[in-house]
């Protein structure tokens, strides 16, 4: 039998989060409706917008020094240029000459990004499994963190993703060896500090 969300350790629970978007930009590419591709849209930019705080915020300063930099530096960039599309696909509408366009630019960087964090041997997941990570107390942080991410977010479409690495970001932040405070406090975040 699968294991839930809750049983799953931290690299299970991110393939899945990589397997639910990967699938809502399938449903968008069949859709036809503007509507329901707004719908589809929206949310698969709440997935990928909750995604990356839980990697950026303890997935990844988890790996810091533990894996190649360079692959987490990487991933940080990749994050940035895909949170800047998802900023314009919210602000925008299915009405606009770009808009699917963008959906599908996205889905394609998002498509690279899985491909280069999975793969078997060189990839940050498996580098991080074979480092000793503790997957168990980190999937832990992340389920409480994705709560909070997902309750400050969902419905709220004008909070933009927020980028790390690009001029004038807390480019500190990205290169961090500690998982690090959420950028917005919520009212339960007690048991994450």
């Amino acid at each position: 039998m699968p294991q839930t969300y809750e049983e799953m350790d931290a690299i299970a629970m991110l393939k899945a989060d990589h397997r639910k978007v990967e699938d809502i930009f399938e449903q968008f590419e069949k859709a036809s409706g503007k509507d329901r591709k707004q719908k589809l849209a929206e949310q698969a930019c709440l997935e990928l917008k909750v995604h990356t705080i839980i990697e950026e915020e303890i997935f990844y300063p988890a790996c810091r020094g533990q894996i190649d930099d360079s692959d987490l530096n990487e991933a940080y960039v990749e994050h940035d240029a895909a949170k800047t599309l998802i900023n314009e696909i919210e602000a925008g509408g299915p009405d606009e000459a770009f808009y699917d366009a963008k959906v599908k630019v996205l889905s394609e960087m998002i498509e690279h990004h899985v491909e280069e964090e999975e793969k078997r041997s060189e990839g940050m997941f498996s580098q991080a499994r074979a480092a000793g990570l503790d997957m168990d107390a980190l999937a832990d942080q992340m389920r409480a963190r994705k709560k909070t991410a997902t309750a400050e977010l969902k419905g709220h479409p004008e909070i933009p993703a927020e980028t790390r690495t690009f001029q004038g970001d807390d480019v500190d932040s990205a290169l961090a060896d500690e998982p690090i405070a959420p950028s917005r406090p919520a009212d339960d975040m007690g048991a994450l500090r």
